[in-house]
C-alpha cells in the first residue's frame, strides 16, 4: 500500500467517479506528481458512486449539462462499460405529454435520437408494464447504464499507468493549510503533504473538506430511496446486466430499472430527506456503507404501491421479495447545479462536486482542461462555484432550495418558474412603494425584482391587441400582457426600472488601469468619465463575461454586471488584477441603481436637476455625478432597451428617495414602473441585445455574436491572440434574429416560443453549422413595437441573410420563421435614433 508523500503537485481528495475522472485526464494532459487520497478502501470507498442505479438519459433542458453527459457516455463506451438498452419517460397525464413534446424540442436541439410513441409501443419493448393509464413515452434508444465502479478503476490505473498519480486509500483529510488566501498543503491520519492545488472531489463530504481551508461548497446530502425486488421471473434467463428498457414513471416520480433477474425501484416522490457532512456514518460505523442510509419504509410505501400497478406482475410475482432497501445519499445545491472550479475564497482549492453518474467523466475532463488552460471546452458557467452569493453559501439556503428541488427533480418546471422558498433575502430600498403598486416579484441573487406591476393593468386597456396576448396557459405562465402595455408606454413616453440587483465593484489603485486594459477587449484607456460596454474574454476566446465599465477617475473604475453571474465576474476580475498594483472593492451593497428610460426620459430628469442634462452637454455612453436635489447621484447615458435615458447610481439608503422623486416628476409625463420582463426581455430583444448565458457563453466567439469592432486595441488582454486569429477566419456561425410568422397551432391556438427549440428548415429538415451543432433557441419574446415575436439563434453562415425561410419546432409543431437580421443591426429603430437623441 502506498504511503502519503511529503509533496505534490497536486492533491485530489475523493475517488469516486469524479476524482478517478480527473486524474486520469490531468495524467493525459502531461501532469505528474498528483497524489490521490480516500479515506475508503478502492475499489469502492463508500461513496455515492458504489450504489447509483448507473443509468444515463442523456436529454436535459440544459445544454451544459447534455453536453457533459454526451462527454460521458462517450468515455464510458471507450472504456467498455456502458451497456446501451434504451429507455421510456412514461406520462400519465395531458401536462406531462407536454413536457415530453418539449423534450422533444431539447433532443432536436442537441441532435439526440429520441421519439414520441404510443403505450402500445412501450408494451411491445417492455411486455410486462400496464399500459392503461397511460398517454404516451418518450423514447431514448441511447439510454443505458454503467459499471461507474469499474469506470473509475479503469481511469485511476491509467492514470498510474502513466507514473502521474500516488493512489493512498484509507486514509483521512483533517485540515486543509492556507497562507495569504491560498492552499499550501493538505493535513492526514496518514502524514502532511504541501501542495499548491487541491481538489474536493469528496461528494457529500465536500462541503465539509472545503470548510478546513474556509471556503463554502454549498451542497446537502440528500436521501433517495431505492430498492431491489427480485428474483422475477419474466427476467429470469435474460443475458447480462439489462436487457428491458429502462422505465422512467415521470407522473409517479419513480424509475424501474432491470438489474439482472431483479427490478431496482427508485423514488425521488417522498419527502425531502437531508442531512449534515457531519451527520454521515464513519465506515466503520455504518452497516453497508456511509452513503447507504437505514431503509425507511413508511416513506417509500405510496410509490411502491404506484410500481405495484405499473408492473403488477412483476414485481408482485410468487417468490419475489425485496432484497435490497436503501436510503441511498447523493448530492443537491440550491440552483440545482454541479459545483466546479477554483473557490473564490481561496486560489489553488478547486471544487469537483454535485456530480452525479452520468456527468462524471465529462467533468473530470472539463476540470482538467480548467485547470491546465485556464478554461474548459465545455462552457460550464452555470456550475462555476463562484457562481454563489454570499447568502447562498448558508446552510440555511441551501437546506431550503434543496427542500424545495427534490420533488422537481422529475417534476415539469416551467423555464420561468420561480423558487418559493427562502425569498426575502435582499429588498431594494422602494421595494414598499413597489409592492404598493402590485410589483410581481422575480427573484435573482437573493434579490426581489418586479417582473411586472399590477398597478399598470389599465395599460392593456390602452393597447389592446399591440400587447400580444397569450392564449395558452403554458406560454402564459409566469408571464403577463403587463409586460409588454409596460414596454410600450416606455416607448411613448417613459419608464422607471429597479436594477439594484446589479452587481458593482471597483477597480482602483495606481496600476487600475493597466489591470483594467488586461481584462476586457475594448480600449477603457479613455477619458474620466466615459462609458464602456465590452466583453470579457477566456484564454480560447469564448465569452466570460459580457458587462460595462466607467472611468471614474485616473486610478478608479467602476464594473457593472448582471446579478446572476455578478460574483463569478468579480473573483475573475479579482484574480486578474493580482499582479497589477490595483485591487477589487465590492460595493453592491453600498448602492442602488435606478433605470429611467424613454423619449421623456430628459423631461422627467429636468425636473429634479439643474445639471446639464441636453444631448451636447451629456453625451451617449458618458457618465458623470449630478444632483438631484440633496441627493449626490452618478448618472450614467447608457441603455439596455434602446431609448434615450440613464442608469443612476446612489447609496442604497437614498435609493427610496429617487424612486419618489422619479415618479412624482414623472406623473406629468406619464411615466410608469417598468419591470424587468421589459428591461431584460422584450426591449432588449427588439435591439438584438445579447445576453451572458443565453446568446453569449465560453463556447462562442465575438465575431459569430456580430459584436466585432472595426479595431483590436494593441494592449494585451485575456484571449486576444484567439480572438485575432478569430477575424480572420469566416466564422462558424452566425447570430440572427427571425420574427415568427404564423403563431397558428393545429388546434387553433397561437403558440409562442419561450426558448431551446430547435431551428428547422421550412419543410422539417436539420441543419448543422460549421461546429457540427444544431441551431436552436438562444432567447424567444415579444417586440411589441413591432408587433412581433422574436427569436434569436446562431445559424450556419449560408443561411445568415434577411429573408430566410426557416421554421422553428415548438410542442412538436412547426411554424415558420423569417430570418430579419442577420448581425446587431437592431430590429427596432435600427439607425439607434432614439438612443442618440
Amino acid at each position: 500500500m502506498a504511503t502519503v508523500p511529503s509533496t505534490a503537485r497536486a492533491v485530489v481528495i475523493g475517488a469516486g467517479i469524479v476524482g478517478n475522472s480527473l486524474v486520469h485526464h490531468l495524467a493525459r494532459l502531461g501532469w505528474r506528481d498528483i497524489v490521490q487520497l480516500d479515506k475508503g478502501a478502492l475499489p469502492n470507498p463508500g461513496g455515492s458512486t458504489g450504489h447509483a442505479s448507473n443509468f444515463i438519459f442523456p436529454v436535459d433542458h440544459s445544454r451544459e449539462i447534455t453536453d457533459l453527459t454526451l462527454d460521458s457516455v462517450r468515455q464510458y463506451q471507450e472504456l467498455g462499460v456502458f451497456t446501451r438498452s434504451g429507455g421510456f419517460e412514461i406520462a400519465r397525464t395531458e401536462a406531462r405529454m407536454e413536457e415530453l413534446r418539449r423534450r422533444m424540442s431539447s433532443a432536436r436541439a442537441w441532435g439526440i435520437e429520441s421519439e414520441l410513441v404510443t403505450p402500445e409501443q412501450v408494451r411491445e419493448r417492455v411486455p410486462f408494464l400496464e399500459t392503461g393509464d397511460l398517454l404516451g413515452a418518450f423514447w431514448t434508444p441511447s439510454v443505458g447504464v454503467v459499471d461507474s465502479l469499474r469506470a473509475g478503476t479503469l481511469m485511476r490505473e491509467a492514470a498510474q499507468e502513466l507514473g502521474a498519480v500516488t493512489v493512498v486509500p484509507t486514509v483521512e483529510v483533517t485540515g486543509l493549510d492556507v497562507h495569504r488566501g491560498a492552499i499550501r498543503g493538505v493535513r492526514t491520519t496518514g502524514g502532511d503533504i504541501a501542495t499548491d492545488v487541491v481538489v474536493v472531489a469528496c461528494g457529500v463530504w465536500s462541503p465539509r473538506i472545503a470548510a478546513m481551508a474556509g471556503a463554502a461548497i454549498p451542497l446537502t446530502p440528500a436521501v433517495h430511496q431505492m430498492i431491489s425486488v427480485g428474483p422475477i421471473p419474466q427476467l429470469a434467463g435474460t443475458e447480462g446486466e439489462i436487457s428491458f428498457p429502462i422505465i422512467r414513471d415521470m407522473d409517479t416520480f419513480c424509475y424501474e430499472r432491470q438489474h439482472g433477474a431483479d427490478m431496482e425501484v427508485g423514488s425521488y416522490a417522498h419527502r425531502a430527506i437531508l442531512h449534515d457532512p457531519d451527520e454521515i456514518p464513519s465506515i466503520e460505523q455504518a452497516r453497508l456503507s456511509p452513503t447507504e442510509m437505514p431503509f425507511t419504509p413508511d416513506d417509500f410505501d405510496p410509490q411502491l404501491e404506484q410500481a405495484l400497478d405499473l408492473m403488477p406482475d412483476a414485481l408482485g410475482a410468487d417468490g419475489a421479495e425485496m432484497r435490497y432497501a436503501i436510503n441511498g445519499l447523493l448530492s443537491l445545491t440550491p440552483d440545482g447545479a454541479p459545483v466546479l472550479g477554483e473557490t473564490p475564497e481561496v486560489s489553488g482549492l478547486w471544487s469537483a462536486a454535485a456530480v452525479w453518474i452520468k456527468e462524471g467523466p465529462g467533468v473530470g475532463r472539463a476540470l482538467a482542461e480548467w485547470m491546465t488552460h485556464g478554461h474548459p471546452e465545455i462552457d460550464l458557467h452555470h456550475s462555476d462555484v463562484a457562481r454563489f452569493h454570499p447568502h447562498q453559501r448558508t446552510r440555511e439556503h441551501v437546506r431550503a432550495r434543496t427542500s424545495e428541488a427534490f420533488n422537481k427533480t422529475y417534476g415539469i418546471v416551467h423555464p420561468g418558474e420561480q423558487w418559493a422558498s427562502d425569498r426575502g433575502k435582499r429588498l431594494a430600498p422602494m421595494h414598499t412603494d413597489q409592492v404598493a403598486r402590485g410589483a410581481v416579484f422575480f427573484e435573482v441573487a437573493g434579490w426581489e425584482r418586479p417582473q411586472w406591476y399590477a398597478a399598470n393593468e389599465a395599460l392593456l386597456g390602452d393597447y389592446g391587441d399591440a400587447v400580444l396576448p397569450r392564449e395558452h396557459e403554458w406560454d402564459s405562465r409566469w408571464w403577463s400582457p403587463i409586460i409588454n402595455a409596460e414596454h410600450l408606454a416606455m416607448r411613448e413616453r417613459a419608464g422607471i426600472v429597479d436594477l439594484s440587483a446589479f452587481v458593482i465593484f471597483d477597480v482602483v489603485g495606481p496600476e487600475a488601469c493597466q489591470a483594467v486594459q488586461s481584462i476586457v477587449v475594448a480600449q477603457v484607456d479613455v477619458a474620466d468619465g466615459r462609458v464602456v460596454y465590452t466583453p470579457v474574454l477566456d484564454g480560447r476566446g469564448g465569452f466570460r463575461a459580457d458587462l460595462t465599465v466607467m472611468r471614474l477617475g485616473h486610478d478608479r473604475f467602476r464594473v457593472v454586471t448582471g446579478g446572476a453571474h455578478g460574483m463569478a465576474d468579480r473573483t475573475w476580475f479579482a484574480r486578474h488584477v493580482s499582479g497589477w498594483a490595483a485591487t477589487v472593492v465590492d460595493l453592491t451593497s453600498s448602492y442602488t441603481t435606478i433605470g429611467l428610460w424613454g423619449p421623456r426620459a430628459r423631461d422627467v430628469l429636468g425636473e429634479l436637476t439643474t445639471a446639464d442634462i441636453s444631448h451636447e452637454g451629456f453625451g451617449f455612453l458618458t457618465c458623470r455625478d449630478i444632483s438631484i436635489g440633496s441627493l449626490s447621484v452618478l448618472a450614467s447615458r447608457i441603455s439596455y432597451v434602446g431609448e434615450l435615458g440613464w442608469e443612476l447610481y446612489l447609496p442604497m439608503e437614498q435609493g427610496a428617495r429617487l424612486w419618489s422623486l422619479l415618479h412624482e416628476a414623472g406623473d406629468g409625463y406619464g411615466a410608469v414602473p417598468v419591470g424587468i420582463g421589459v428591461y431584460g426581455g422584450t426591449g432588449r430583444l427588439e435591439k438584438g441585445y445579447r445576453a451572458f448565458g443565453a446568446e453569449l457563453d465560453a463556447e462562442r466567439t465575438i465575431v459569430e455574436a456580430g459584436m466585432q469592432r472595426p479595431k483590436v486595441k494593441s494592449a494585451d488582454f485575456v484571449g486576444k491572440d484567439a480572438y485575432l486569429k478569430q477575424r480572420t477566419e469566416p466564422p462558424a456561425a452566425v447570430l440572427c434574429t427571425m420574427a415568427v410568422d404564423d403563431h397558428t397551432s393545429a388546434s387553433g391556438q397561437r403558440r409562442f416560443m419561450l426558448g431551446g427549440e430547435p431551428i428547422l428548415t421550412r419543410d422539417g429538415g436539420e441543419l448543422t453549422d460549421g461546429h457540427g451543432l444544431h441551431p436552436y433557441v438562444t432567447s424567444a419574446g415579444s417586440a411589441p413595437s413591432l408587433g412581433r415575436h422574436l427569436l434569436m439563434a446562431y445559424l450556419p453562415p449560408d443561411l445568415a441573410a434577411v429573408g430566410t425561410e426557416l421554421a422553428v419546432s415548438y410542442m412538436e409543431e412547426r411554424y415558420p420563421v423569417t430570418v430579419i437580421s442577420p448581425d446587431a443591426t437592431p430590429a427596432f429603430d435600427p439607425g439607434n435614433e432614439r438612443l442618440r437623441s
